[in-house]
């Protein structure tokens, strides 16, 4: 989310966090999605505001391992003393290489935090190219494992290509990690918030949009087709469809944020994080769940 969307969400949670407990609110299920859904809603399950806001992954290596989500309260108390104070939606190799995506609220770098499937941790900084907006949204891993796509907050018609950091042999903790190359994307999006490969050139993204005027909804959920496998050394372009509007419903009226995406290969199952409005952020933001319809 932007700098002063988190400023807002951590103000409510600070002011109300303590009263969370003693609230019970009742909401209604939710409706199935209509069957022109490319994505079916199939459940939902509370998301932490503190820490299951902000985004999610699936991981496969090793076997049986947690769902992880990032969120205010999961940041190293290090990296915020440093300034990395906003992380954003997180992703995984398919060899276990765990990314979280870092931005601070001014300068001229980003930085991505990555687990190896030992454990250890290693951060990877990357200097704005010119003209690079300072958010740093989200990652996605391609199933290749040797390409990272991220993106940028606002109206944007390109994604961000990388070298995948721990995975690709170029990339080093003593060195900038270099943006590569660029997805270029025939309809613009606005504030995507999360993307994830569900296939080699499929991508299903996240988008914020508060609009709607670029295609019709608010809140949408997208699908990117590649032209080709990002592969670093030259650009790719990118389809554009909004396939359909997220859920958006909480005990408390006003304005819901969508936040981050997971495509789990191993079940099919879709993931998207929308946080609720107001109050309702602590008591019924969710975690739904799609499969394909």
């Amino acid at each position: 989310m932007p700098v002063s969307a988190r400023q807002r969400c951590h103000a409510v949670l600070t002011g109300l966090v303590a009263l969370a407990t003693a609230v019970v609110v009742s909401v209604s299920a939710a409706p199935p999605a209509s069957a022109a859904d490319t994505w079916t809603e199939v459940g939902s399950d509370r998301a932490d505001p503190l820490t299951e806001s902000q985004g999610l992954a699936s991981v496969e290596v090793p076997a049986g391992s947690p769902n992880r989500y990032t969120g205010i309260g999961t940041i190293p108390v290090d990296l915020a003393s440093r300034g990395w104070n906003h992380v954003g939606d997180p992703d995984a190799s398919y060899d276990g290489y765990y990314i979280e995506p870092y931005q601070r609220d001014s300068g001229s770098t980003k930085m991505f935090r990555v687990q190896a499937p030992g454990g250890a941790w290693s951060e990877y900084v990357h200097t704005l190219s010119p003209g690079e907006a300072l958010n740093n949204s989200w990652v996605a891993v391609s199933p290749g494992g040797q390409w990272m796509l991220s993106g940028e907050y606002g109206t944007m018609n390109r994604l961000l290509v990388f070298p995948t950091p721990g995975v690709n042999a170029g990339t080093s903790p003593s060195a900038n990690l270099p943006q590569a190359a660029t997805v270029r994307l025939d309809h613009a999006v606005r504030d995507v918030q999360g993307c994830d490969f569900s296939g080699p050139t499929t991508l299903l993204c996240s988008s914020d949009d508060p609009e709607g005027s670029l295609f019709g909804i608010t809140k949408p959920l997208l699908q990117i087709d590649l032209s080709a496998e990002p592969n670093g050394t030259a650009d790719v372009s990118g389809h554009v469809t909004a396939l359909r509007q997220l859920p958006l419903r909480s005990a408390c009226s006003g304005t819901f944020e969508a936040e981050g995406i997971d495509y789990d290969r191993r079940t099919g199952t879709l993931r998207v994080i929308v946080v609720s409005p107001g109050f309702c952020v602590l008591t019924d933001s969710k975690t739904y769940r799609f499969t394909r319809g």
